[in-house]
This record gives structure tokens, C-alpha cells and sequence, in this order.
């Protein structure tokens, strides 16, 4: 296997650094505090093409592989994990998900402006009594000739109230049960579409996280995408995606609180020398370091799967199940590495803590994960 990153990849790791520290680090925290979108970083993270990674560039995308995607999604996410689950959403839910089963008019109209960053997308598939059970799906989506009538509720959606363009899960034929399932691209100014209310969170509280509500919503017969009943296949398939961008979120956070952490260790001082010279601190930053460089590790082997052709559903699954335990695992180590200092907002490690929590539980909790890497592996 080669480990050596190439001069593109580079390169794309580092415009991402600079973006996070130069655009996304200054007003973080205010952020967080009052649960505010990043309305211009995210702007500026569609003009750096950072919306439309790996889409073709003539859909108005990067054209990059996985690998690119997973080396900026951690470098955005050491700084705002609250930036950085918008690009992943739009990347690897939205785009990806339109350009490998949408049709040409559906490219077309939606994403060249969704790669551009011209306009957000976001996917809806989690209702009130369907979340880790994605089959149980309430809202429904009437056959009616020409076009399917939406109702239902759809609850935890990245990009509520900003995104445009919404891929919405819902049940066209019950008795069929998720092979009933269609997807449907809404549009924002489809009449009967509401944006309900915004979520209070504990972590990622700059990402607009909102319940989404569908009365009676007429959308054309040529917004499905696929086949009829091919909703349920499409958004398993577009999980699979999701989890390296999740993965790769949860190895930021971990690899950011990890940098924090080290940095105060070599400065903060107590029996008269640096507190990083005392063998308790090193052995949490060996457990720390080893950790991160094992979840990269499986982050960049499920993005190589991705780009190389290959069945990535189990080395996802594997990336997202223990990224998202290092990140957890990390971040409170750089709190306590932190000591008091660490409870205390300007020193970041705290919001990078409860920002850490939330890559265990969307795109499927940890139990999940092993449900589908065990699959893979009794196949």
C-alpha cells in the first residue's frame, strides 16, 4: 500500500488548513454560543470548491477522488465541526447521491448550482419514529399520476432552514414495506414545504439542525430518482458514502483536541517544569496520537475502497465506528489535559468535546455500524 500522499492531495490539505485557520477559527466560539450559521464561511467554502469535491467538473465540480475530501473534511473539522457536517452533507449525501443515480435533467438543474455551492442540499430521511429503523417510514408520497403527493414530518435535517434542495425519503407503497420507498427531490419553494423548528444542541450548534414538515406537497414525477420503489436502496447506498465524511469529521475533532492538547502540555507548567515532561501527561498523548494516526488510517483505506472501485461498505462502517469512539475518547483527554483551563470556553477542547459526541450517533450509531460491518463479514 502507498502511504505517500501526492502533490494534489497536499495541496488540497493544506488550502483546507488555511481556510479552517483563516476563515473558520476566528468567531468559532461566538458561534457555538449563539447557534449561528456560518453563513459566509460556508459561502466561501463553495467558491474554494469545497461544496462539490468530487463531483464532475462538468456539473460544476472538483473532480478529486475520496482521498482529497477525507483530508479536508479533517482539517475543516479541527477547527468548526459545525462547518464541516454542511460540507459533508452536501458532499457526500446530496451531490453524490444525484450524481451517481439522477438523471441527466436532474444534474442539470440541481447539481451544477449544488456542486458550485451556489445553493445547499440536504438529505431527510430520519422521522420521529424512524431513525436507526429507517424502514418505518411515515411520511408518504402518493402516486397521483404525474405526480406524488408529500405529507409527513422529517426530523434532525442538516441544512433545515438553509439548504435548497431537500432528497426526501418517503413510503409510496405500505404494503410493499422499504421496498415501497421513493426518493423525491423538494424544492424550497414547493408550496406546502415548512421549516419547523430549529434544534437546541449540545454540539455542532452552528449547523442548523431543524424538523421539516410536508402538507400535501406536489412534486413532479420527474424529481424521483430511480426506478419506483428505489428510495429505500438509495439511501443505504448513500450512507455508505456518508460514513467516510463522518469518519473523517470525528478524525478532525479527535486530531484538532489533539493539537490543543499537546500545544498546552508543552507550555502550561507545574512542579516547576512543563507539564508534558511528566510521564501521566505523555502516556495520554501516546494513547491520543496512536489513536488518531489508526483512525486515519481506516478514514484514507474506506476513501482508496471508494475511489478504487471497491465494495467500501465494511471499511466505512470500520472508519466511522472508530473514529467516532477516538474522537470522544480524545477530546476528553484534551479537557482533562487542559485541566480547569479545559472547562473553559476560549480554550476550545470543551465545544470540540460535545462536538465529538454527535459523530457516535448520525449516519448510524456505533451499534449500527457493527450491524453492518458484522454483514459484511458473514457474507
Amino acid at each position: 500500500m502507498n502511504f505517500e500522499l501526492t502533490e494534489e492531495h497536499l495541496a488540497v490539505q493544506e488550502a483546507a488548513r488555511d481556510f479552517a485557520q483563516t476563515e473558520l477559527l476566528p468567531g468559532v466560539i461566538e458561534r457555538d454560543e449563539h447557534q449561528k450559521f456560518p453563513a459566509e464561511q460556508v459561502k466561501k467554502m463553495g467558491e474554494l470548491g469545497f461544496l462539490g469535491m468530487m463531483v464532475d467538473p462538468q456539473y460544476n465540480g472538483g473532480g478529486m477522488d475520496t482521498v482529497s475530501y477525507v483530508l479536508a473534511m479533517e482539517e475543516i473539522s479541527k477547527v468548526d465541526a459545525s462547518a464541516s457536517v454542511v460540507m459533508s452533507v452536501n458532499n457526500s449525501l446530496v451531490c453524490w447521491g444525484l450524481e451517481k443515480y439522477g438523471t441527466e435533467e436532474q444534474k442539470q438543474k440541481y447539481l451544477t448550482r449544488l456542486a458550485s455551492g451556489e445553493i445547499l442540499g440536504a438529505f431527510c430521511l430520519s422521522e420521529p419514529e424512524a431513525g436507526s429503523d429507517a424502514t418505518m417510514q411515515r411520511t408518504t408520497a402518493e402516486d397521483k399520476g404525474d405526480y406524488y403527493l408529500l405529507n409527513g414530518t422529517k426530523n434532525w435535517i442538516t441544512n433545515g432552514s438553509t439548504a435548497s434542495v431537500y432528497l426526501v425519503m418517503a413510503q409510496t407503497h405500505p404494503e410493499l414495506r422499504h421496498k415501497g420507498i421513493n426518493a423525491l427531490i423538494v424544492e424550497r419553494t414547493m408550496p406546502g414545504f415548512e421549516v419547523g423548528a430549529k434544534e437546541n444542541k449540545l454540539g455542532i450548534r452552528g449547523s442548523d439542525t431543524h424538523s421539516l414538515l410536508f402538507t400535501d406537497v406536489k412534486v413532479p414525477k420527474e424529481n424521483r430518482i430511480g426506478e419506483d420503489g428505489f428510495g429505500f436502496r438509495f439511501a443505504m447506498s448513500v450512507l455508505n458514502g456518508g460514513r467516510i465524511g463522518i469518519a473523517s469529521q470525528a478524525l478532525g475533532i479527535a486530531s484538532g483536541a489533539y493539537e490543543l492538547a499537546l500545544n498546552y502540555a508543552r507550555q502550561r507548567k507545574s512542579f516547576g517544569v512543563e507539564i508534558a515532561k511528566h510521564q501521566a501527561i505523555q502516556f495520554k498523548l501516546a494513547d491520543m496520537a496512536t489513536n488518531i494516526d489508526a483512525a486515519r488510517l481506516l478514514c484514507l483505506q474506506a476513501a482508496s475502497d471508494k475511489d478504487a472501485g471497491r465494495d467500501y461498505a465494511k471499511s466505512g462502517a470500520m472508519a466511522k465506528l472508530f473514529a467516532s469512539r477516538v474522537a470522544m475518547e480524545t477530546t476528553i483527554e484534551a479537557v482533562q489535559i487542559h485541566g480547569g483551563y479545559g472547562f473553559v470556553k476560549e480554550y476550545h477542547v470543551e465545544r470540540l468535546m460535545r462536538d465529538a459526541k454527535i459523530t457516535q450517533i448520525y449516519e448510524g450509531t456505533s451499534e449500527i455500524q457493527k450491524i453492518v460491518i458484522s454483514r459484511e463479514l458473514l457474507k
